[in-house]
């Protein structure tokens, strides 16, 4: 009997691994979930194995009534709901998958984050199923190449990802993925691993230039808030050979759009009060912005305006030794464009790397692929969980190109 999905939020990359999974032999139902009716109306009605439910992420039981019977629940919803969807898959034994990790545990993120590993991944261990956070493709593909490219080391000092997102369109949209989430990002406090410790930076700070292969130009990227740091930096000595330093820049059009607003205050998410007016900088601001496309004809009419550009890079350089010697491992993510996306699934390039690669998290589970129980993030799978992963990848032209540098 094949297995059943309850998909919990049907934005970009929810929809996208729902309609993945409708693709795959051994699914037998997907349950579509949202508070947004026309979402799930508009995203069941396209797929073969779908049916859809409403739910409301703050409550429990409305969850566990969705998820009753499944084998699997993949949380697509924002990280504020984690804690509560784990309670729901925890009660009706089912296995979780999670594209990010919640913040919402403790003031402090990675101590959040260690009670995932610790309290819940106990929890899920104890009735022998597996929980995943960081699933999409960065956390996600990123850890699965951080994680591969520690095979190329004895020890590392220096870990540095990098996402470059150099798709822009002839009409004002900043963002191809939620513009809350991104700004949410874009002004939530950074972390990295520094001399072994992981300490807060400064949002937007530490720029890095770097021409990387496929682009026009040399661009520049800044610290910016991902899980990967936290990740690695708490499993720096168990899978990341005693990294000392670890770090994560961004850079695009999001960046390009957001530093200036962040500079000026225009995303503080404090009240404010002007000419009589109180007002929260930050929700104004979203307010103001377009949707992230994810219909087949919104995304055709973009597409069909012409885009003013279509590039990017996803690199990972670790840096340590091998046979004594210091070397550089740098890594490059090649996945179709977002025209290319388009054209092969009828998806944007943000939802087919993001979502594709979250599909894929997702096709491992339904086929039995992983090892482990527990609760682990992205980065925590093995090198063989790593490379089953990297082949199902390949088959959608998603592929690593990795080379062993001379330091």
């Amino acid at each position: 009997m094949g297995k059943k999905i309850l998909v919990l939020g049907t934005g970009a990359q929810g929809s996208t691994v729902a309609q993945r999974m409708d693709e795959e032999a051994n699914v037998e139902k997907i349950i579509c979930a949202d508070a947004d009716h026309k979402a799930v109306d508009e995203l069941v009605k396209i797929l073969k194995k779908a049916e859809g439910a409403y739910v409301d992420a703050d409550d429990v039981e409305s969850i566990k009534k969705a998820a009753e019977g499944v084998d699997l629940i993949v949380n697509a919803l924002p990280i504020r709901f984690a804690p509560k969807v784990l309670d729901a898959a925890l009660a009706v034994k089912a296995n979780y998958q999670d594209f990010a990790a919640t913040d919402v545990l403790d003031p402090w993120w990675p101590t959040c984050v260690e009670i995932m590993y610790n309290d819940y991944g106990k929890k899920f261990a104890e009735i022998g199923k597996l929980a995943i956070i960081g699933t999409g493709s960065a956390p996600g593909m990123m850890c699965v190449a951080t994680k591969s490219s520690m095979r190329y080391l004895d020890t590392c000092d220096d870990i540095l990802m990098m996402v470059y997102e150099g798709v822009e369109a002839k009409r004002f949209l900043p963002f191809w993925w939620s513009p809350f989430t991104a700004l949410s990002d874009m002004t939530d406090p950074t972390f990295a691993l520094k001399d072994g410790v992981l300490v807060e930076t400064e949002p937007h700070s530490l720029p890095v230039t770097r021409h990387f292969k496929g682009c026009a130009k040399e661009v520049t990227l800044v610290e910016h808030a991902h899980d990967e740091t936290v990740y690695m930096g708490l499993n720096k000595d168990t899978h990341f050979k005693g990294a000392k330093n670890i770090n994560f820049k961004y850079g695009g059009v999001g960046i390009e759009f957001s530093t200036p607003l962040y500079r000026a205050g225009l995303l503080n998410r404090e009240e404010e009060t002007y000419k009589g007016h109180t007002f929260i900088p930050f929700d104004v601001i979203v307010s103001h912005l377009p949707p992230a496309p994810k219909y087949h004809d919104e995304i055709k009419e973009i597409l069909d305006e012409g885009l003013v550009k279509d590039e990017g890079a996803f690199v990972v350089e670790a840096t340590g030794t091998k046979d004594g010697k210091k070397v550089m491992v740098e890594t490059y993510l090649y996945a179709p464009g977002c025209e290319e996306s388009f054209k092969r699934a009828g998806i944007t390039g943000e939802q087919y790397l993001t979502g594709q690669c979250g599909s894929l998290f997702t096709k491992m589970f339904v086929n039995d692929d992983y090892d482990q129980t527990g609760l682990l993030s992205s980065d925590m799978l093995t090198y063989e969980e790593c490379d089953k992963y990297l082949a199902y990848a390949a088959k959608l032209d998603i592929t690593l190109e990795t080379e062993v540098k001379p330091l």
